[in-house]
């Protein structure tokens, strides 16, 4: 389970364009919390510890208690809006959670036991279709990943998701279809989608070469 994440903040006494600019000189980020059938409020934080927090990899997956004074809200990072060239943390949409709430989240997969499936030991490669999985979670149950066993897989095997022993607490968010995450291919497969890839390149090259050669023909014969 990721762990929970604490990230002060003060309540902002005013709202819009010009308050959040403000801030922003001030290293503050405008931010909101909503939902829990509350009215939304307003608030900001620290850029610096907003961002060591981003830095962690897991914030959108993790619980975040604000701290607004004596009072802590328990909240899910929802959205961060970022600066289009530095980057820089703009805005933040945090959702309150009531007790006992059910959330969605994206969780990455990681494979393991891959040195006991005998595919992989045989040349075979792990094509992933799925890097996460859309899970409906306890809101103080989010798993940080999901491990995916491997053991005994063969070439040409798929791992689904009716396959995955989920924790405690989680289901599938897709529930209408038994949904493929990874599939145990050939080498020899790859070499054929790579060597497709390269005969077209190949092609193009040799038509932009034709191409050019054309011109050049045509350039020639108008000078005289």
């Amino acid at each position: 389970m990721s762990d929970a994440l604490t990230l002060p903040a003060e309540t902002r006494e005013r709202a819009g364009k010009g308050a959040s600019r403000a801030l922003r000189r001030e290293g503050r980020v405008p931010a909101v919390i909503y939902g829990g059938k509350e009215e939304p409020t307003t608030i900001h934080v620290e850029e610096k510890a907003l961002v060591k927090l981003l830095m962690t990899g897991h914030f959108m997956n993790s619980l975040v208690n604000i701290e607004l004074g004596k009072d802590s809200v328990r909240t899910l990072p929802k959205d961060v809006a970022l600066h289009p060239v530095t980057d820089r943390p703009t805005h933040v949409d945090f959702l309150r959670l009531a007790k006992g709430a059910k959330i969605d989240v994206s969780v990455p997969v990681v494979f393991v036991n891959e040195e006991a499936s005998p595919g992989l030991k045989k040349g075979g490669v792990l094509n992933v279709v799925r890097h996460e999985l859309e899970l409906v979670c306890d809101a103080d149950k989010i798993p940080s990943e999901i491990a995916i066993d491997v053991t005994g897989k063969e070439v040409g095997d798929s791992i689904h998701i009716s396959e995955i022993a989920l924790p405690e607490g989680s289901e599938s968010a897709i529930t209408d279809r038994d949904f493929t995450i990874a599939t145990l291919v050939a080498p020899s497969a790859l070499k054929r989608a790579e060597g497709d890839t390269t005969t077209a390149d190949a092609s193009d090259a040799a038509a932009s070469q034709q191409d050019a050669d054309d011109a050049d023909s045509s350039e020639e014969g108008g000078e005289e």
